[in-house]
């Protein structure tokens, strides 16, 4: 064991992780109750909610279709599922650690992707 090699994340930087990615869900979640009542409500324009997102998505909602919406809820509940998967990586201790190389990924790209599972070189012998 002569090399530093750090084979996993501190605690401290995992719990740094685990908070990024609880916020990630939160946002997703609410992210995800707005496409579903946008999609049910497509016959009750009566609201009068004032928020920008929800305004946005009242006006979207005639040009959006019903299936474009559909795609995206789906989508936003693979992301959510992806990061509470990322979150048992935490608890396992093996948050972060790339699944092709075995090695750490980069914090900054789990920063920008926290359910990442590859590295950006396992990801590139991809192509």
């Amino acid at each position: 064991m002569g090399q530093d090699v750090k084979v996993r994340y501190s605690d401290k930087e995992l719990g740094e992780f685990r908070a990024l990615i609880e916020e990630k869900i939160e946002k997703a979640n609410s992210h995800l109750e707005l496409l579903r009542s946008s999609y049910m409500n497509d016959g009750n324009n009566g609201t009068d909610d004032t928020a920008p997102t929800f305004k946005a998505f009242e006006e979207g909602s005639e040009t959006m279709s019903k299936e474009a919406n559909t795609q995206l809820a789906i989508r936003q509940e693979k992301f959510i599922r992806d990061l509470k998967n990322a979150l048992l990586r935490i608890e396992n201790k093996t948050y972060g650690i790339c699944r092709v190389t075995g090695k750490l990924i980069n914090k900054e790209r789990l920063r920008l992707v926290p359910h990442a599972t590859l590295s950006i070189e396992a990801k590139n012998m991809q192509k």
